[in-house]
This record gives structure tokens, sequence and C-alpha cells, in this order.
């Protein structure tokens, strides 16, 4: 696992690098071809404007529309010679002949600006109003100028005057985005989806190494704490079959209250695990009752004299809290205080234990503090001592015994009784834990 998770990490992460790059290039393309589509339509579209102006019958129909003494003066013969745009369409007609152009090519809506410009020196001109400005600025307008030429074999080919039509689409990159907006919000919808499925993956295996790695420290440590008590009940069966001991009712009955010690001890071993086994399921009942904190706290520090004992160690006992009414139940309130002055005697390392159990008030909470003087903790244990089965790295020794499984019971029963724990610690000196629950008034 520790060998192909790199590998899978590595894998994953350069398909997911190159699924985007590939995603990029494909809306750059797609960006592309939609601009040259816009271009062509917009050429299209002003070509078919420029023979709609330039068709015979226009002509006539702009003639039409002339006074009747109009066409008895020398004017009239010139323009009917040499038939001009610009003299013959106003500004709104040109405008609504490209803008039935635009749409006819699939650019409905899209706004624009023209000009119709003769080629002489002092011609004349039509021109829309911020025509100039728009086709200086060529970066962002796309424009297109077609000349203004009458049909092949129609009556006024070669008599026309040179004119040409400039039609500017402004901002052509809003029209392009537009086109493509759905293109660009799908990529972006399931490249999120991606990248998102990536990390739950990458977080999965992360989480399947750590169970395994706690799966194998739990099997280890069972087993040890298990392979003890056997080995001691094995031998003292093997005694009891001794027949100087079978003889002798004093050590049978030694013999046999080691048995019934380490069968007991087995017993609060399996109890231990299948308490956690409750926890996960929140299968354990509270039976919640307004009870004196203090009154707990002493019981659960007479239940460490022994082994404090025996380990030459002193509690100093500061239960000087006023209120410290509470609603608890009492065994597992009891089973707290328990766990936690346990493992200040374990993790006491060659020095005598020296306990300090402390309680007072801070507004209406009850603060509780074990503080012992053992080898204390890394920064990176304090953070996850309050995890299931997780237990500091000591290599392959097994001088603390245990599953991992009392302090994160610790935290359960503390947060099911609506409070909270935290811990201090510096290796070398020692750890302290707080335990906050709210008081009745």
């Amino acid at each position: 696992m520790k060998r192909i998770f790199p590998v899978i990490a590595i894998l994953i992460s350069l398909s997911l690098l190159g699924l985007i790059y590939f995603q990029v290039l494909w809306l750059s393309t797609a960006k592309q071809t939609k601009e040259k589509q816009l271009r062509d339509n917009i050429y299209l579209a002003a070509t078919e404007a420029a023979e709609s102006m330039m068709q015979e019958s226009s002509v006539l129909l702009s003639l039409n529309k002339k006074p009747d003494n109009y066409f008895q003066n020398e004017k009239f013969k010139i323009e009917l010679l040499r038939p001009s745009v610009i003299q013959r369409f106003t500004r709104d007609e040109i405008n609504s002949i490209i803008r039935k152009s635009l749409e006819k090519h699939f650019l409905e809506g899209v706004l624009f600006e023209f000009a119709v410009s003769d080629n002489s020196i002092a011609g004349e001109q039509i021109q829309s109003e911020n025509f100039f400005e728009l086709f200086i600025d060529s970066a962002h307008n796309t424009n297109v100028a077609v000349p203004l030429e009458p049909a092949e074999g129609s009556n006024y080919e070669n008599l026309t005057k040179e004119e040409f039509l400039v039609i500017i689409i402004p901002h052509q990159e809003i029209i392009i985005f537009r086109e493509i907006i759905w293109f660009v919000l799908g990529t972006i919808l399931f490249t999120i989806i991606i990248i998102t499925a990536f990390f739950i993956t990458i977080r999965a295996l992360f989480k399947q190494k750590k169970l395994s790695e706690i799966k194998s420290d739990f099997i280890n440590n069972m087993t040890h704490e298990f392979k003890t008590p056997i080995a001691t009940i094995s031998l003292a069966v093997d005694a009891l079959r001794n027949e100087k001991v079978i003889n002798d009712q004093e050590k049978s009955a030694y013999f046999t209250q080691i048995i019934k010690e380490e069968n007991k001890r087995m017993n609060q071993q399996v109890e231990t695990i299948l308490q956690a086994s409750l926890l996960d399921k929140k299968a354990i009942q509270l039976n919640m009752k307004k009870t004196n904190a203090n009154e707990l706290i002493q019981k659960a520090i007479q239940n460490i004299n022994l082994p404090l004992a025996e380990k030459g160690g002193i509690v100093s006992v500061d239960l000087s809290a006023s209120n410290d009414l509470i609603m608890a139940d009492d065994v597992h309130f009891t089973n707290i205080i328990n766990n936690l002055l346990d493992n200040a005697i374990k993790y006491a390392g060659d020095a005598a234990p020296l306990i300090t159990v402390k309680s007072k008030n801070l507004g209406n909470q009850l603060q509780i503090s074990i503080a012992d003087n053992g080898i204390g903790m890394s920064k990176e244990t304090l953070s996850r001592i309050f995890e299931k089965f997780y237990r500091a790295h000591t290599g392959n020794l097994h001088n603390v015994k245990g599953f991992g499984l009392g302090l994160s019971y610790v935290k359960t029963m503390v947060e099911a009784h609506h409070g909270q724990i935290k811990a201090e610690s510096t290796i070398g000196k020692g750890s302290i834990f707080y335990i906050s629950l709210p008081v009745f008034s």
C-alpha cells in the first residue's frame, strides 16, 4: 500500500492535468472556429446587403420617391445614368437592409455600425454615429468592407460611382462568448466534478491507508494484551497440576486467584472493545441525573491509590469548586476521571507519578483539570490523542499497554455530558487535561 499509493496519486494527478489541458485546448479551438464563423457570416451579410442596394429594382424604387419636378431637371439625368447609393438611400434605409441581411445569416440582435462612402477626394458619405470610434478599435471590433458594384450584365454596369459599404460589429468577443457560454460552463462544471472526485479518491486512499495502519496497530496491541494474561493463566494451570501444589491449599488458592485476576483482566479488555463498538452505534444509554462532581472525583481517586502507591506516586487534590452540581451518569463520569488518572500513572515514565486534580468554577461552567509530570506528548500526538485506536508510535515496545480507546471514550462521554475536553502537553514535562461541564445554579 505504501508503494502503490504515491503511484496512484501521481497517475490521477497527471490524468487530471492532461484532461484540463485538452479541455482548455478544445475551448481555444472552439473560440477560433466561432471567430472565423462570425467573420464569414458578417462578410456574407455585407455582400448580400451590397447586392440588395445595387439591384436595378432598388434604383427604380428610389426614383419613384422623388418629386415630379425632379425628373425634369438636369440632376435627374445624371442620377439616372450614374445611380449613387449615397444619393438613393437614407441612413435608416441602409440600416434596415443591413439588419435583414445580418438576421438572414444568424446574427439576430447584433449591434453594428456602418458607412457608405465614395472614392472621390471630396465625395459624399453616409455613416452611423460611432463609426470612426469603432473603426479605430480594431482589436475588439470586427469590420468588413465590400464594394458597391452593379451586377454583371445590368444596365448600370461601369456607370456607377466607386462606392464602398463598411460594416463594423463592435465587441465581437462578447458575441463569441455568448456562442460558447454553454460549452464553457459545461467544461467548468465537469472539471469541478472531476477535481472533486479526485480529492475524494485521494482522501479515501489516505483514509484507507490510515485504517490499515490502525488495524495493524490494534491487532499488535490486542495480541500483546491477550498474550500476557493467557500465558499467565497457562502457567498457573500447569502449577495447579503439580502434585505439591494440589496438596497445598494455600498455593492452590494463590494460583486460583491469579487465574481469576487474569481472567478478570481479559474480560475488561473485551469489555473495552465492545464498549467502543457500542459508541460507534450510539447504543450506550446514559442514566443522567443531578450529582456532585467532587464526590465522583474523590471516588475515582480512591480507585488509583493502589497502583499509584506501587510506583511511589502522589496525588494532590484541590476541589475548590463551590458549585459542582452537574447532570451526569455516575458510572461513565467516574470512568472519565479513572481513564485520565490511569493514563497519568501509565505515562509517568521512570519518575514517580505526581498528579494534581483540581476543580473550579468558571462562570456557569465547572472546570476539572488533571495534570501529571509524565513523558508528555509531541504536537502531532497531541492533535490525535482523541482519535480511536490511536497510540503514539514507540516502535515495537509495549511498555505502555492499551488499545488506544481510552481517550476516544473519554472525549465521547464528555461530549455526551454536553461538555468539552482539551489537552496541553510538553515533552518531558507532562500533560494537563481540562474538562468543562455546565453546572446548575
